[in-house]
């Protein structure tokens, strides 16, 4: 079988996805993990744009070591210039070179004529080849330009020494059959495309960016590009875990494979949910919370007698345990440590100590802690960021004709109790007035809501909130039996990534 390149982009286009903000820590915990499932390229973002990308970017080109890193330059010197600084101590690196070729994004965004978009993209595959061997090119909006225009301009940058042409449909815009065309058009009429990888970039503004990047890989693109869970720009981008499922599922039909290591899948999923606060719908494909469960008698009676009637992919495949193991209060450090091995986490004496004693407060609330349990202490685990003020405890009042009230006990950097109380509309908005009259810091709560992440009336509840200041907008998430209490460990996890954010650079 030929093997088909896999290039994640949750880092920068994943991140384009409003209020998918991540800071470089989590980048580096993602770049990671992205080792671990496999990927072959990771886009780390785009330097130019930010000081802190560029940081992010350098970062991960220097620890991420198995992996291709790739950066992201418009067709312009200075991007260029600024990608090859980020990603030159990467032990692979890549420059990924787009510019926009359509006559929509020429005419009205770029004011450039045909020609001196050819000659710009020429030039700056060009300046990147002199860096590094690795250079990828994009003629961005692909999918709404003429094919005749588009071969011309591969050609060129071929020629100037792009060893990755990726065809995008930037704005959602193609349909399988006319995506497939361009990527056919390309194979067969471009002279030099034997010296370069095709690849796809699909956008699911039309919910189709999986079913065109399969097409692609149909028509012989051997490269796609994909983020997890789907995240990206607007209705976001082809969803990496869908597509790798789909071909692993259905390699009689695509004969095909990647590297992948598929049961890296739900883990991976499960952090990027976490980090960036986008909670995985429950009928989403592969990773969705229903994706393996059975409602319906007749699925439930093939299941229980051959689980292939109704469930084409074993979830084992994917990192699901096909057993689900009950731990209660008087579970030992072992058989944690054990069912957390085989949910895929692996943790140092330290951190398991610390995900011990957690566990055992939610064991002295709850009479099973299930697996969606032990993923959610996790999740906390991973979601800690560097406390400024931590919360030690709240106590709150309210009913029908009371007035809500909530007191507020923190602990400030060094180690001083402060406590307030305050009034409010609720419980939760009482709890968030005493934080900020403790705390105060200005900032603007634009997102609230809470899930459950178990059934039953101990069942662990998620608290996503986002708060805003001076324009950035920072996600925190916290969970407990006592949803108020979650609520304040939710604002708590944002205030303090703010507080972390304003400090300044030593």
């Amino acid at each position: 079988m030929d093997r088909v390149i896999i290039l994640d982009t949750t880092l920068r286009d994943g991140e384009q996805a409003a209020g998918a903000r991540m800071n470089m820590k989590e980048k580096l915990e993602i770049a990671r993990q992205l080792e671990r499932l496999g990927v072959d390229v990771i886009e780390a973002g785009f330097p130019i744009s930010s000081p802190g990308d560029f940081e992010s970017v350098k970062t991960i080109a220097k620890e991420v070591r198995g992996p291709v890193i790739c950066a992201l330059a418009r067709a312009l010197p200075q991007d260029v210039d600024r990608a090859w600084e980020a990603v030159k101590d990467a032990a692979n690196p890549r420059i990924h070179v787009f510019l926009s070729a359509s006559d929509i994004h020429r005419m009205y965004q770029l004011k450039k004529s045909r020609e001196e978009v050819l000659e710009a993209s020429r030039d700056m595959v060009a300046r990147a080849k002199k860096y590094l061997s690795d250079v990828e090119y994009t003629p961005m909006d692909a999918s709404r330009t003429e094919p005749e225009y588009i071969h011309k301009i591969v050609k060129a940058v071929i020629d100037a020494g792009a060893t990755t042409i990726n065809l995008p449909d930037t704005v959602g815009y193609a349909v399988p059959d006319e995506y497939g065309d361009l990527i056919s058009g390309v194979l067969e009429h471009v002279p030099n495309i034997d010296r370069a990888v095709v690849s796809a970039h699909c956008h699911n503004d039309l919910g189709m960016a999986v079913a065109n990047s399969l097409q692609a890989i149909k028509r012989g693109a051997r490269q796609v590009e994909a983020t997890i869970n789907g995240i990206g720009e607007r209705a976001g981008n082809a969803a990496l875990e869908e597509i790798v499922v789909a071909l692993k599922t259905r390699s009689d039909f695509f004969n095909v494979t990647t590297k992948i290591d598929t049961t890296q899948i739900y883990k991976t999923s499960r952090l990027v949910s976490e980090i960036t606060g986008f909670v995985v719908q429950p009928n989403k494909a592969i990773v969705g919370g229903n994706a393996f469960r059975h409602e319906s008698g007749i699925h439930q009676d093939g299941i229980i007698k051959m689980p292939i009637t109704y469930e084409i992919i074993d979830p084992t495949t994917i990192g699901i345990p096909a057993s689900s193991l009950v731990l209660g209060k008087l579970s030992g450090r072992h058989a944690l440590k054990q069912r957390l091995a085989e949910l895929g986490y692996t943790l140092s004496e330290e951190d398991l100590s610390r995900v011990f004693a957690a566990f055992k407060e939610l064991a002295d609330k709850k009479k099973d802690v299930t697996d969606k349990d032990i993923e959610s202490l996790m999740a906390q685990e991973q979601r800690m960021v560097s406390e400024v003020y931590r919360l030690e405890r709240i106590q709150v009042t309210c009913g029908d004709r009371g007035i809500p009230t909530a007191s507020v006990q923190l602990t400030d950097p060094e180690g001083k109790f402060l406590a307030d109380a305050a009034l409010g509309t609720g419980p939760v908005d009482a709890v968030y007035k005493a934080i900020n009259r403790i705390v105060g810091v200005s900032n603007k709560l634009t997102e609230f809501s809470v899930k459950s992440v178990t059934e039953g009336i101990d069942a662990i509840g998620e608290v996503l909130i986002r708060i805003e200041s001076d324009g950035v907008i920072y996600t925190g998430r916290g969970a407990d039996t006592d949803i108020i209490v979650a609520s304040a460990k939710a604002y708590m996890n944002a205030l303090n990534r703010l507080l972390n954010a304003k400090k300044p650079a030593k």
